[in-house]
């Protein structure tokens, strides 16, 4: 395009273009008519800003999970993250149109103490703390007033929630059926089928190998191989050519000192008191040996960790008794400037660091050396990109503008070559996964990778994968398909011994045509499993009838198992026990919780749901489904 943009057959086939951008799109704009929604509800429309704000927290939330910031796009779409986040919000979507049509509301004071119960909203001093709520919500891009929205909104549903499922029970007959049925246990007789089993293998005719190899074509052959000619230029390239003083030194020291001077810091767990008479009591028992998470306040609060503090997140007295002492050390009562009492556990220490500007002085130096070669790289970038817009071919304008350039005519995604040995090209997996996304007979712009190296590539043709010749890869095909013939027969064989089981009625034949020795299960309850059973085998187990044979694979060393129910055993139940009455009353929860689904469910269907896919689809950064 930067080529052919100049004539005046493409100014005029431009033109045409933005005409039609005009048509589609530009008229909408200036009447007011886009359509921002991702789906309506029963009229209700959801918009996309808002999807997109609980998208992009949804993946901060998976991130976190993993021990990231965040997730990318392309893992949230495999994920299925956007589809699970927006059904959610339809579903409260549909239950919000029924809480306004029914009437249900909650007040401005029911909110705000909601809100200032939640513990992620407390200072240190244990009480809410406006400043830490309004940074916690503009995190998750909330505004002050559209949180408070979201809670009277989740409050109002939670209304509803509960009148669809509290205090629902199952009938206690029923109970006992389901809790007989959880707290059963089975006995078996089993044998294993093992490789022993089966006799030899014979050797398959060529036909077959040749198929089996078709069927595995990526493992039997070639690499693609590609003709590429690249250019590049790293930062070391031009790192002598920059200049770094000792005054930029001094002042990056200067701007950056919180990376070099950091405070020692504290994780702490602390617990907040009324009165100073209960947090000396609360002192006393932990000094006795009781654990600290294990005490209490007057309203029958545990302690609650607060990391990384330093001494300016505590009031002087305090941070004088915090940081005099070990890890896991106690403080005795002390005063909050609220006028009510802590006692603070030390469960962390991070040591300060005071680096000086004459100990860093050199590391700073070739920090902002690298920076000035990222800089002076990016100008060189820029640079290629007006040569190469002359009609200069790729190596012309690398050479332009001082950057090393190369050819190889046939290199695979592991940057070797037909030979088996590494190629003359750049051994950087960025490199080569750049020279596999271009297309052939395309040249690409500089492209820079995570080192800062600037690549340019130019394929020139591509050779595709073929299926290696029957003669060279026979060893591994005839190992492969052994294998899965193996596999094949010994499950068939199994599956035969089983069938052979339950019609003699006993694992006696079974045993005899395998050399198998009779086995006794130990006692077999739902979640079980050792060496022998694996959950495939339990599962079929509690399938299988009084008296019938079950089978599948051995959970370790292969192989399969075959087992013959041989005893059940229900427990004695009693309404009294406290077992029972505990899963009668998780049963019904359950239950109740299942009512409530399929309620929403309902109102989805009654509602009707209307997907703008083409807006759902741009949130979440994917193709259009």
């Amino acid at each position: 395009m930067r080529k052919y943009t100049k004539s005046w057959i493409a100014n005029i086939f431009l033109g045409v273009l933005a005409l039609s951008f005009v048509s589609w799109g530009v008229g909408d704009m200036v009447s007011g008519r886009t359509d921002t929604s991702v789906a309506k509800v029963g009229g209700t429309v959801i918009d996309r800003t808002e999807f997109s704000r609980d998208f992009q927290n949804a993946m901060k939330q998976e991130g976190a999970r993993r021990g990231e910031p965040t997730i990318n796009a392309d893992e949230a779409r495999k994920l299925g993250l956007g589809d699970a986040v927006l059904e959610s919000k339809i579903s409260q979507t549909a239950l919000d149109n029924v809480v306004k049509k029914l009437g249900l509301t909650v007040s401005d004071a029911q909110v705000v103490a909601t809100i200032q119960r939640i513990p992620s909203f407390s200072g240190l001093t244990g009480q809410f703390d406006r400043r830490v709520f309004l940074q916690a919500i503009e995190r998750f891009g909330y505004s002050e007033q559209g949180f408070i929205e979201l809670m009277r909104s989740d409050m109002a549903r939670a209304q509803l929630s509960r009148a669809l499922e509290g205090g629902f029970t199952l009938p206690p007959g029923y109970a006992k059926y389901l809790f007989a049925y959880f707290f059963e246990t089975r006995a078996a007789d089993y044998i294993v089928v093992e490789d022993k089993a089966l006799g030899a293998i014979p050797t398959p005719p060529d036909a077959t190998l040749q198929t089996y190899i078709k069927a595995h074509a990526d493992r039997f052959s070639t690499p693609e191989y590609r003709d590429v000619t690249y250019a590049w230029l790293a930062p070391s390239d031009v790192m002598a050519q920059i200049k770094v003083t000792d005054d930029q030194i001094k002042q990056a020291y200067t701007e950056n000192k919180g990376t070099y001077v950091i405070p020692e810091k504290r994780d702490v767990e602390q617990i907040l008191f009324s009165s100073e008479a209960a947090a000396k009591a609360a002192y006393e028992k932990a000094s006795k040996g009781t654990k600290f998470e294990d005490l209490t306040n007057e309203k029958g609060e545990k302690p609650t960790a607060q990391p990384a503090l330093t001494t300016a997140d505590f009031d002087a007295a305090t941070a004088k008794a915090v940081f005099a002492l070990a890890k896991d050390g106690i403080t005795a009562p002390q005063k909050t400037p609220a006028g009510g009492w802590q006692i603070v556990r030390v469960t962390g220490i991070t040591p300060g660091v005071n680096r000086t500007l004459d100990q860093v002085k050199e590391e700073i130096r070739s920090k902002l050396a690298l920076d000035g070669a990222i800089a002076k790289l990016t100008d060189i970038s820029n640079a290629y990109t007006d040569q190469s817009s002359k009609g200069l071919s790729l190596t012309e304008a690398a050479k332009a503008v001082g950057m090393h350039t190369g050819r190889v005519q046939a290199v695979d995604a592991q940057g070797l070559g037909p030979d088996g040995k590494k190629t003359a090209a750049p051994d950087d997996q960025e490199f080569r996964e750049l020279v596999f996304r271009t297309e052939a007979g395309e040249e690409g712009d500089p492209q820079v990778t995570k080192q800062n190296v600037i690549y340019v590539v130019s394929v020139s043709g591509a050779t595709p994968p073929k299926l290696k010749p029957l003669d060279q890869v026979r060893e591994q095909a005839l190992a492969g398909w052994t294998a899965q013939e193996r596999a094949r027969l010994l499950k068939q064989k199994a599956q035969q011994l089983a069938a052979q089981a339950n019609k003699d009625g006993s694992l006696d034949g079974a045993a005899k045509a395998i050399g198998a020795t009779i086995q006794k299960s130990p006692a077999i309850p739902h979640n079980f499993t050792d060496d022998t059973f694996g959950p495939d085998v339990v599962r079929a187990v509690f399938q299988a009838g009084p008296g019938k044979a079950a089978m599948g694979p051995k959970a370790k060393g292969g192989g399969y198992v075959i087992a013959r129910v041989t005893g059940i055993v229900h427990p004695a139940i009693s309404e009294k026990d406290p077992r029972f009455l505990m899963a009668a009353r998780q049963l019904g929860a359950q239950a109740g919780t299942s009512i409530s689904e399929s309620y929403v469910a309902e109102q989805r269907d009654e509602q009707k749901v209307v997907y703008n896919r083409k807006n759902i689809d741009s949130v979440q950064g994917g193709e259009p489904q």
